[in-house]
């Protein structure tokens, strides 16, 4: 029994010294890297005058029958692409936008319905690439049927002239900054480490509706200018 205890002691001394730490020897995390850098974020903006407009033109109509009503709705989207055409439209600028047909009812006081009749709209997209003509061509819509223009959106055909001014005014102001807060840290800049930018386009969309059935000249439209922005995020390394 005597014996037993011994050996038993002898391996548990044994895994005991093997557990303990080996003299001289030390460990420690892995160190992170510790580098200090400076992010800023700068902003650019430039504004141009739009070259296109986009106008969403809608004709509805009704009938008695499902027939009647397309026809109908047919014959006076038909005058409003021709007159589109007129005005120097191209056919690849009128595309439709959408077009539905279904049932409504009438009803009276006691919410009994009192007619069915059918409703049919189609919704035209025109992109006028001659902004003279933009005012003619919303009279010139109206006067030949259309019972709604949803609204005219501009932009600029080709942003990119703008968009490269707008991100160097972007990087000279964060430039101006990281020296602004490096200044105020007391600390001195290093290499620059990273940029990214990106654009950010602002489309002048107004509101806009009109009934046909009235002869109109045309519309007064100002399109003004819209702001073309850039922004870049710099990292600089402090030294």
């Amino acid at each position: 029994m005597k014996k037993r205890q011994i050996i038993i002691f002898t391996v548990s001394a044994i895994l005991l010294a093997a557990c303990a730490p080996v003299a001289g020897r030390t460990s420690a995390p892995l160190a992170a890297d510790t580098a200090a850098t400076i992010s800023v974020t700068g902003s650019g903006q430039v504004y141009v005058v739009p070259d296109t407009a986009s106008i969403n033109v809608g004709v509805r109509t009704q009938s008695g029958t499902v027939k009647g009503a397309i026809d109908e709705n047919n014959a006076q989207a038909s005058a409003i692409k021709s007159a589109l055409v007129e005005q120097g439209v191209a056919e690849k600028d009128i595309q439709t936008a959408s077009f539905n047909v279904y049932q409504q009812s009438d009803y009276d006081f006691e919410g009994n319905p009192t007619i069915n009749y059918y409703v049919v709209e189609n919704n035209v997209y025109v992109t006028v690439r001659e902004m003279a003509s933009l005012s003619d061509i919303l009279g010139v819509v109206a006067d030949s049927g259309a019972n709604n223009i949803y609204g005219v959106s501009f932009d600029v055909q080709d942003k990119s002239e703008a968009q490269k001014t707008a991100r160097a005014l972007a990087v000279k102001t964060g430039m101006a900054q990281a020296e602004e807060l490096a200044a105020t840290a007391d600390v001195e800049l290093g290499a620059l480490l990273s940029i990214t930018s990106g654009s950010t386009t602002t489309n002048m969309s107004y509101g806009y509706g009109m009934g046909g059935g009235a002869m109109m000249e045309s519309v007064p439209i100002s399109s003004g200018q819209m702001p073309i922005g850039a922004q870049v995020t710099l990292t600089y390394a402090i030294k």
